[in-house]
């Protein structure tokens, strides 16, 4: 796929071809594309100078933002999702003075080696819920860091803290969890009552750092996303995509006591286009201007549109699956039985049947992710017509294979 351009919530091919955009960068264009606030502040800024490598103003205006969205106090600054968890899990190994990681088998949180971890692996191999493997993504992992990081399953506190129990009875408690409060890239599944609650108690209770990865479900899920929507608050937050309204901007939150070790310089944090002005500039119009309370309310009302329409599709020609979704996030999830982690994903997954329906989406217009295990993502640009378009596929591909 080449593209040449995009503009609010549609983008074109270089052939010309325009398509409704629920790709939106791997859930980075919540804003829409070119939005013209964002783009006014960018030239202002261009005028001004693009990178110093010392800090402006608009990147103590994002702080404080992000201060009052997530009521988390201190923050640092990345250019990317990836460099935001690793710096996340320095600091959390720093503070603790711990080396292992403990993450959720299945999740995606970057490529660096730490958490390149227990991300895929056949169902029937990957071990049982208490004593899950460590299986490296890809070559070229050492198996040092691989042995350092081990997963449990999604919605399964019981397996958490046993998990954490047992190594710490060997002299190896992990120093931090680092989780997506909902997963996404299993599609998208939603935690179980209780289930969030429960790790932050799990955790704090055994002195284990709670990191909770909002690279995708921060501004999307909610103004203060993931944390703002469950109402759990984890010791810290990795943030990135959305945040930089199309530019590369990655951030990390955490509590004061954790943060210690980058102010007194035990940990360094650094990078030399962290907090590029123009990316800070972007941030900035973005949160103070265009992802408002009123922003918010429009794209929940179209994602509700959105969920009981393909619903009612599936129902409709009886297509085994379900729709779900939470702020601007969503996904059609084809499976006969409910998703709560990843054996019960890779049980019931379809995969000849999520990429047909990507086919019949592109071939009518909607751009969805070429990953057929992502989710949808609105943008604040999004109409009535977009999100019907969406569903209309859905429904062109349920009444083709509907038998005659």
């Amino acid at each position: 796929m080449y593209l040449d351009r995009g503009k609010g919530p549609k983008a074109w091919d270089v052939d010309g071809n325009a398509l409704w955009d629920f790709h939106n960068g791997f859930g980075s264009m919540i804003q829409g594309h070119a939005h013209p606030v964002i783009g006014a502040a960018i030239r202002e800024r261009y005028e001004k100078g693009t990178h110093f490598a010392a800090p402006t103003e608009d990147s103590v205006v994002v702080a404080e933002e992000l201060k009052r969205r997530w009521q988390i106090p201190q923050w640092r600054y990345t250019n990317s999702g990836s460099e935001a968890t690793m710096d996340a899990i320095r600091i959390a190994r720093a503070y603790t003075g711990r080396e292992p990681v403990m993450k959720i088998f299945g999740s995606y949180h970057g490529h660096h080696d730490s958490v390149m971890v227990s991300i895929a692996g056949e169902y029937e191999e990957i071990g049982e819920p208490d004593a899950l493997v460590s299986v490296p993504y890809g070559a070229g992992i050492p198996r040092s860091t691989v042995d350092l990081t081990f997963a449990v399953p999604y919605n399964d506190a019981r397996s958490m803290e046993h998990r954490i129990e047992k190594p710490t009875k060997e002299g190896s408690k992990p120093a931090c969890v680092i989780m997506e409060a909902s997963p996404m890239n299993m599609r998208l599944i939603l935690p179980e009552p209780g289930y969030l609650e429960a790790v932050r108690e799990i955790t704090e209770r055994h002195g284990v750092i709670l990191i909770f990865d909002e690279v995708k479900t921060g501004l999307t899920l909610a103004a203060g996303g993931a944390v703002e929507r469950f109402g759990v608050r984890p010791d810290m937050v990795t943030l990135a995509k959305t945040l930089g309204g199309g530019f590369p901007l990655g951030a990390v939150g955490g509590s004061e006591d954790v943060m210690s070790v980058v102010k007194d310089g035990s940990v360094y944090q650094v990078g030399t286009y962290n907090g590029n002005p123009l990316g800070m500039a972007a941030a900035r119009s973005s949160l103070t201007d265009v992802l408002t309370p009123d922003a918010y309310r429009h794209v929940e009302r179209l994602n509700d549109r959105l969920i009981g329409a393909c619903n009612k599709v599936l129902d409709e020609f009886g297509l085994p699956g379900y729709s779900l979704g939470l702020g601007a996030k969503g996904c059609v999830t084809f499976a006969a039985e409910k998703v709560t982690d990843y054996r019960s994903f890779q049980a019931n997954r379809d995969t000849d049947l999520s990429r047909l329906f990507w086919l019949y989406c592109f071939n009518r217009g909607v751009f969805t992710a070429p990953n057929r295990d992502q989710e949808w993502t609105l943008s604040v640009t999004h109409t009535e017509q977009a999100v019907d378009a969406y569903a209309s596929a859905l429904h062109d591909l349920a009444a083709d294979l509907a038998p005659a």
